[in-house]
């Protein structure tokens, strides 16, 4: 286990609505402790990916160590009821990675939600049920075969929720989605409008995939912008991802009007990043 970092008295030199060409180890270093309502990133998965200037095969102790750093790194600049959105995948031939991955939060965070987002779906038109506006089996989203007899391709992963304490309150209706039977609204003292809790299942999908996206595991920017929305947002709240990619966060956190800070340890990235964030204003 990783020993908390102090570093209360620590300097706040990062500058907001940037994205920071630096390790986030080290930028976050340099933030003020609390400062943060709010952290949602996508570290790399260590499956081998094509990443420019990043090993992503290392050791599984080495790699799962380097996440609980950064856990730890993370925990000093969240606020006492920050939330922090960890996605974290893995490849059909080693489910543990997210796993083994989340242990490593154990120790310093409560995992107050686990959200499975879901990629790719499909449901026979008879477990629909009777609804008129479905009239045949339904198959959506980005579908990725998989060449194996032994494997399921991957249709989903998962977003881990950890707060301090594990009891901070959401705002769930945010994120909402209308009944399907309206007859429950009024019913039920939670139905009091056309509006229930999603749950733990979003279908987010792809808008596009392509093979010649410049980052291997860019995820769309609706997927930050759904964890930023349920936990609470205002102008003034402050958004971090330490692994910004090529800056669907930041995007996410422009479309919201968040403040944001972004770590991108590849400068090439990091600029792709900023171009989307200024074309996107």
């Amino acid at each position: 286990m990783i020993a908390v970092e102090d570093g209360r008295d620590a300097p706040s030199y990062v500058a907001t609505n940037t994205i920071h060409a630096m390790d986030c180890l080290t930028g976050m270093r340099q933030m003020q402790a609390g400062s943060v309502d709010i952290v949602v990133t996508s570290p790399p998965y260590n499956i081998g990916k094509d990443y420019n200037r990043y090993d992503d095969q290392k050791p599984r102790e080495e790699y799962l160590d380097w996440i609980e750093e950064v856990a730890v790194a993370a925990k000093r600049v969240l606020k006492a009821d920050g939330s922090f959105f960890l996605n974290v995948g893995g490849k059909p031939s080693d489910p543990w990675i997210p796993f083994d991955a989340v242990q490593r939060f154990r120790p310093h965070y409560a995992l107050q939600n686990v959200i499975h987002w879901v990629k790719s779906i499909a449901i026979e038109k008879a477990d629909v049920g009777n609804y008129d506006r479905i009239t045949g089996d339904i198959a959506v989203g980005h579908y990725q075969p998989v060449n194996s007899t032994r494997y399921l391709s991957q249709c989903h992963e998962h977003i881990f929720h950890f707060t301090k304490e594990g009891g901070v309150s959401l705002q769930k209706l945010d994120v909402g989605v209308a009944y399907q039977d309206k007859s429950n609204i009024g019913r039920w003292k939670a139905a009091q409008q056309d509006l229930r809790d999603r749950g733990n299942t979003w279908f987010i999908p792809y808008r596009t995939i392509r093979s010649s996206r410049p980052h291997p595991t860019s995820f769309p920017e609706k997927l930050p912008e759904m964890c930023i929305r349920l936990h609470g947002y205002s102008a003034a709240t402050l958004v971090l991802d330490p692994f910004m990619g090529i800056g669907s966060t930041a995007l996410a956190c422009t479309t919201l009007g968040t403040q944001y800070i972004g770590f991108e340890i590849d400068p090439e990235y990091a600029d792709i990043a900023r171009t989307r964030v200024a074309e996107h204003r």
